[in-house]
């Protein structure tokens, strides 16, 4: 017997209560183990499939019959207010056409040659953060201090955004993924893509070498136009920084709580690929997935998901699951194998995959190196993520040495 698109009223409500900044929702680990395709309630009110089996996600993650786009985006049910990831996007007949024009574009600029080449680069960036952070006297905040300047500026350099206007989009990012006030969410994106066409405008007459001008540059030949570039741009300028200044927070935090591990890897810097593999599994800053929709019926473990429902894919969860992961809430820098499905999975595994893997590894050579005596500054009770974006993390993460 199968189960289909449920319609109770009394179904649980998301996000789900936490104990803790580290942990994830103890009702997660629950339906993880009795059911790990259910539905839920969004933030949004409406009903989706959240899904929290690593097996299960990992599956839906490469099938095809799941994407971004509804053929009724005004009666799709939607994850929050947010403007991004919020609710549907795309055009269901070109979805997948327009997915993989868009990897095309962009596969040369995260290829390992260009991440190679900025490996110097990204070192000597780190390098001088934590200098400027020693200067400012512990304590500090390593998120104002390092987290979030490192992740802007090497994505500020790669795009051709100047780095001196991060203030202003980093606003208008937080506004464009606020969970709960649509207007503000919608004003924040309309504003960030309009910054976007003002920058495509001068690179256009001033070109460089930088993302956006080589999407320019490739305009005729994919029928891309300014506003493709525009919300291609505003998306890479989001995710390229967001998501990995929660993984540079929630890093620190997890060895800072773990001496013995943050000590292995102060002495033995080889350790930092498998450290941060870890840490990437580990990392829970909020969020309740990755959303998609359904452009199929699909029947997996015992549940039938419908063509136009809305799924929830949680990475976070699933790489918690014991059945791929021995003792998965245990923080093992060594940890292997560890295929962590925090990049996504199949063809839609995460473009940037390498440059946050080469930010965290710099970050995590060198904060041991310099700060060997690194603490937290506050109570771990005192740390609170947000909950006014999707992406969550950290406002601050005070420390001291």
């Amino acid at each position: 017997m199968t189960l289909t698109t449920p319609t109770s009223d009394e179904l649980p409500r998301m996000p789900f209560p936490r104990p803790s900044v580290l942990d994830i929702a103890p009702l997660s680990r629950m339906l993880q183990a009795t059911a790990p395709i259910t539905p839920v309630r969004t933030p949004a009110g409406d009903v989706a499939w959240l899904v929290t089996g690593y097996a299960e996600v990992k599956a839906l993650l490469a099938d095809p019959r799941l994407g971004r786009s509804h053929p009724d985006p005004e009666r799709a049910a939607r994850f929050s207010a947010s403007a991004i990831l919020g609710g549907p996007s795309g055009d269901p007949a070109t979805e997948a056409a327009d997915h993989a024009v868009m990897r095309r574009l962009l596969t040369p600029a995260f290829s390992a040659r260009r991440m190679r080449a900025l490996q110097t680069h990204v070192t000597e960036l780190v390098d001088t953060l934590l200098d400027q952070l020693a200067g400012q006297g512990s304590p500090a905040d390593l998120h104002e201090s390092l987290s979030f300047p490192l992740p802007v500026q090497v994505i500020c350099e790669l795009l051709g955004v100047p780095f001196s206007d991060r203030d202003q989009f980093r606003i208008w990012s937080a506004s464009a993924s606020n969970v709960s006030d649509r207007k503000v969410a919608t004003d924040g994106l309309k504003q960030l893509v309009d910054y976007m066409h003002q920058l495509i405008t001068h690179k256009r007459a001033h070109p460089g070498q930088d993302v956006i001008s080589d999407l320019i540059a490739a305009q005729a030949d994919v029928h891309l136009g300014d506003e493709g570039i525009a919300g291609l741009a505003a998306a890479l300028l989001f995710a390229g920084h967001e998501t990995t200044v929660t993984r540079i927070d929630c890093g620190t935090l997890l060895l800072l709580t773990h001496p013995g591990q943050y000590d292995a890897l102060r002495h033995n810097p080889e350790l930092v690929e498998g450290a941060v593999e870890e840490i990437l599994r580990m990392a829970a800053p909020g969020g309740g997935g990755l959303p998609r929709y359904a452009k199929d019926d699909i029947e997996l473990a015992g549940v039938t998901i419908r063509a136009g429902d809305a799924v929830l894919l949680n990475g976070v969860v699933a790489n918690r699951d014991a059945a791929t992961f021995p003792d998965p809430d245990r923080f093992v820098i060594t940890r292997a194998p560890n295929p962590h499905l925090s990049f996504g999975h199949g063809p839609r595994f995460c473009i940037g995959a390498s440059l946050a893997r080469l930010e965290l590894q710099a970050v995590f050579t060198a904060l041991p190196r310099r700060f060997p005596h690194l603490q937290l500054a506050v109570p771990l009770t005192k740390l609170q993520l947000r909950t006014d974006t999707f992406i969550g993390g950290f406002t601050a993460l005070p420390v001291r040495w």
